[in-house]
């Protein structure tokens, strides 16, 4: 993130010394922000069959995995240093099996209202629902794939909306 001081532009995230510093946010207005986060997680067949059907030893895949996701969202500023702690109105984590290509697909979304925004809160709860998922159907498939970790979309703030577009 850069800003623009007497006509020059100065990168906000380091201090005079040229460290990395946790951008001050007390002058911005308060709005609600919310971001959409995706992820993909891809198994075979007989996971696949495992996890629709109830059967994985540790318990319900997807209802384990919708808890962790949540509960990234909430400790996000604990887990990438340079995030802010935010009061989170509201997550959701829906979740997108694909019995023909044996995905699960995930979107997290996250809102606030805030002085700045949940993109990465939304991108955490994905990714960490992504990892639950493995973590729960490891002992029946070790070469299960994680991918497509994205923002989706994001609403608020002095940037504007921004919206993912196929490329």
């Amino acid at each position: 993130m850069s800003d623009k001081r007497n006509g020059e532009k100065v990168l906000t995230h380091f201090n005079a010394e040229g460290r990395a510093r946790m951008v001050d946010v007390s002058e911005k207005a308060e709005t609600l922000r919310t971001a959409a986060a995706a992820a993909k997680v891809f198994v075979n067949a007989e996971t696949f069959a495992l996890i629709q059907e109830g059967r994985m030893k540790k318990g319900d895949v997807l209802g384990v995995a919708q808890v962790a996701g949540i509960m990234a969202a909430k400790k996000n500023s604990e887990l990438i240093p340079m995030c802010h702690p935010l009061r989170i109105t509201g997550v959701d984590i829906a979740f997108f099996p694909d019995a023909s290509a044996y995905t699960i697909g995930i979107e997290a979304t996250v809102r606030c209202v805030g002085e700045t925004g949940v993109e990465m809160e939304a991108l955490t709860a994905a990714s960490v629902a992504a990892l639950t998922i493995y973590d729960m159907c490891k002992a029946a498939q070790k070469d299960i794939e994680i991918g497509g970790i994205r923002l989706l979309t994001k609403t608020g703030g002095k940037s504007g909306d921004y919206r993912w577009e196929e490329k």
